[in-house]
Parts: C-alpha cells; structure tokens; sequence
C-alpha cells in the first residue's frame, strides 16, 4: 500500500521514500507525492533520486491493478524509457528522494480547480473529463446551447473573486443521503474507507461541494487567466466545453 501524501497536502513536491518493489511494470514507494492518473486528471512526472545522488526520470503515475484489472492501493512510478540498468539496481527497501515535476503539477491544479468552477457556471451531470497541462475539458449531459465569451467572463469573475478551497470529507451514508453531489456520470467516488474526499469552493458564497480526489489550489486566485477555448457539440445530449490558458 501506498501512502499518497498529495490526498492532504496537493503543494508537497517531494518526500523522502522507501522503495518497495521495482520492476517492468514501475516502482511502487511506501509513500508519494505523485498523483496517478485518475477521475480524468494526468498522473504526475517528476525524478526518483537514488541514495548516491543518481536520478530515475518518472514519465507517468498510474494506479496498480490485480490480476482482475482492479486498481490497488499501490501506486506505480513509471520510469522514462532507456533507464533499465538504474532500475535493476533499485531493490526492496532503498531510500530514495521522490520530486514531482512542479510546475506541471501546478498548471494541472490549476486547471482542475478550474473546472470546479465550470461545474458551478453550468449545474449539469458531467459525462468526461480530461485534465492535462495544456487544456483541461468537461463534457455536460445537456442539450441546450452554450456561450463561450459569458462562460469565460463567470470563469474570470469567480477567479478574480479569491474563494477559498477547502478539503474536507463526508462519510459513505450522508453521501448516500446526497446523490446529487456526485456530478459526473461516468466516475464514482472511491468507497470502501467509510469516508470520501470532497472538495469546497466558497466561505460566504457556496460555489461548489462535491467528492473529487484531484489536487487543487487553495485559492481561485491562483488558477490565473483562463478562458473557454472551444465549445463542442459531441452528441445530441453533450456539450463539451475546453479550457485553455489566456494569453497575457
């Protein structure tokens, strides 16, 4: 089992780390501030830097899975290609320094919490969701047409505004007592601990509440310029809105 750091503090960039198995298939550490790929946001990339000071590049975090192609508590360092000699080397219990790659990280925070602040801009069920460093998207269950230029002036009120983001939890029966928290349609929040993450934008004003185990900002100051890119329609109930970065 991991200790994914990051559930509690999304500004960490790096932890010292025991090393528990290494292999083909990734590194799986006792603790990490890696973010594997999930609930439509990119795993992290970063460097796994060995006791004698040489570095293993990590291109990716995923979640492990069983033999059913279930995700497991571990979570899996995908190292860049070419490095197969520094990984043989890398045995059960060696200490390494994990550092995550900061400022992709960053733009990937920002970007999530961005898209918190669209589910509030249009409350309807969201059916994808892609989270990258470069654009981030959600596809709504609707049918009804969108703005692009009003939907990118509420994004910049709402940033400019400077809600705070708090991380906090709900247990498994209140979220059962409040589906309509859960607004994708397409990922369930994780059960199974009694308890799920949630996130909440807002102190005098509630933007938004719903589960969601991503890392975000502590303030919608800090997402910066972002404006809506494109706004698709994809079926004859979807609508996808893109967010890209405003050039300044």
């Amino acid at each position: 089992m991991t200790n994914d750091l990051f559930r509690a503090d999304a500004y960490l960039r790096d932890c010292e780390a025991r090393a528990l198995r290494a292999g083909e298939d990734g590194i799986v550490l006792d603790r990490t501030v890696f973010y594997p790929l999930g609930g439509g946001q990119a795993g992290d990339s970063g460097r796994l830097v060995l006791s004698d000071g040489r570095a293993l590049a990590i291109a990716d975090t995923r979640k492990a899975k069983d033999a059913e192609g279930r995700p497991t508590a571990e979570i899996l360092h995908l190292p860049a290609p070419g490095q197969e000699a520094l990984i043989a080397e890398l045995k059960a219990g060696d200490t390494v320094h994990a550092e995550i790659d900061w400022e992709r990280r960053h733009r990937l925070m920002r970007f999530h919490t961005a898209t918190h602040l669209l589910c509030h801009l249009v409350p309807q069920p969201v059916n994808g969701c892609s989270i990258t460093p470069d654009y981030a998207r959600l596809d709504f269950h609707m049918t009804e047409p969108l703005d692009k230029d009003a939907l990118s002036a509420g994004l910049a009120r709402l940033v400019a505004a400077a809600h705070p983001l708090e991380v906090g939890a709900i247990s498994d029966v209140e979220l059962d007592a409040n589906p309509a928290l859960v607004r994708s349609m397409s990922v369930q929040p994780p059960r199974g601990t009694g308890t799920v993450r949630t996130i909440r934008i807002g102190d005098d004003e509630s933007i938004d509440f719903q589960p969601c185990g991503g890392t975000h900002v502590a303030n919608t100051r800090e997402i910066g310029a972002v404006i809506v890119t494109k706004i698709e329609k994809k079926s004859a109930n979807t609508r996808r809105v893109v967010l890209g970065w405003a050039a300044v």
